[in-house]
């Protein structure tokens, strides 16, 4: 369930996104969107909030219904400069990818696909599964010193949890209080699942900055309401935040260092410049050896060429 990212979510470009150092509370809409064969809320990126610290991407997909042959339905499709972080509130799916990997997630787990310079993977129905599928997919911007790097792929069952107030903090990646994720993360981040029964003190880095996607329920911050379909973003400065909650919910929180590399994204690519992207967009179209392959039987999803090609004629 990945991608792909068009002008219609952002600018190419990181310069319309700033890191405001004050705490703030900008509520920003998700775009519907349908990837494979699932309907997904798109929280990043947006136009005017590109990244939460190096957290570039953010689909919440579902709930959806599926069968034992027919789920996502995304087939072989490649990526440069960033980790896919997926994680399941209810249902499976079987992930394969070019390094050989193939593993079902399950609510509760996570599945942590690194691509460095060139993966590529498909994510499908897992022969056996029926029922509701419903969770996130996110992507983690690369930095300079790993984008490069060979790509890689981790399954983790076992988080850490703890009690926080009135909810269940499971920390995915990074680190949140006391608590460290076994995940690999190449910049300063967290990423933590909040399943809240009433109001809660959260504790933050006031250096860092942070966002809140809500996946089912309602919450409130500083008294505005965020519901599901939007993306809450903080800005930075706060040690802790209260969120209000007067029925259960199920809250993904962001946060990081802010990102300071400037990225260009297109399609199922992170970048630095349309140079790189054109590259892999070649490789791909050429179904070249640099992404590998996927042992998947659905077809091979293709590119379409960067609007900076279409512009010049070239497609």
């Amino acid at each position: 369930m990945s991608g792909p990212v068009a002008t219609t979510d952002a600018s190419p470009t990181i310069a319309d996104c700033g890191h405001p150092s004050a705490p703030c509370v900008e509520v920003s809409d998700s775009r519907d969107e349908r990837v494979g064969k699932i309907r997904v809320r798109r929280a990043l990126p947006r136009k005017g909030r590109r990244m939460v610290g190096a957290w570039c991407f953010a689909d919440h997909m579902g709930p959806a219904d599926v069968t034992e042959n027919s789920g996502l339905d995304v087939g072989p499709h490649p990526h440069i400069g960033l980790q896919t972080v997926t994680w399941l509130i209810d249902g499976e799916v079987l992930h394969r990818d070019s390094l050989g990997s193939e593993q079902v997630i399950k609510p509760g787990q996570l599945n942590l696909m690194t691509s460095g310079g060139a993966v590529s993977h498909a994510e499908e129905a897992t022969g056996h599964y029926r029922g509701t599928l419903e969770g996130i997919q996110l992507w983690v911007a690369l930095p300079e010193a790993t984008r490069h790097g060979d790509g890689a792929f981790e399954h983790h069952v076992d988080l850490p949890r703890a009690e926080i107030d009135a909810a269940v903090a499971t920390v995915l990646v990074g680190d949140f209080g006391e608590l460290v994720s076994p995940a690999r993360h190449d910049t300063p981040l967290v990423g933590v699942d909040l399943d809240m029964h009433g109001p809660t003190l959260v504790p933050l880095n006031p250096e860092w900055e942070y966002a809140l996607v809500v996946l089912e329920g309602r919450i409130g911050i500083d008294g505005r309401p965020l519901p599901p379909g939007k993306l809450g973003y903080l800005g930075r400065g706060r040690s802790e935040l209260l969120l209000d909650v007067a029925a259960p919910a199920r809250v993904m929180l962001l946060g990081g260092e802010p990102f300071e590399e400037p990225i260009t994204m297109w399609w199922n690519f992170v970048a630095r410049n349309r140079a790189e992207i054109d590259s892999a967009y070649a490789s791909w179209s050429a179904q070249d050896e640099r992404f590998g392959r996927v042992r998947s039987s659905l077809p091979l999803i293709p590119a379409k060429a960067p609007f900076w090609q279409q512009d010049q004629g070239v497609w």
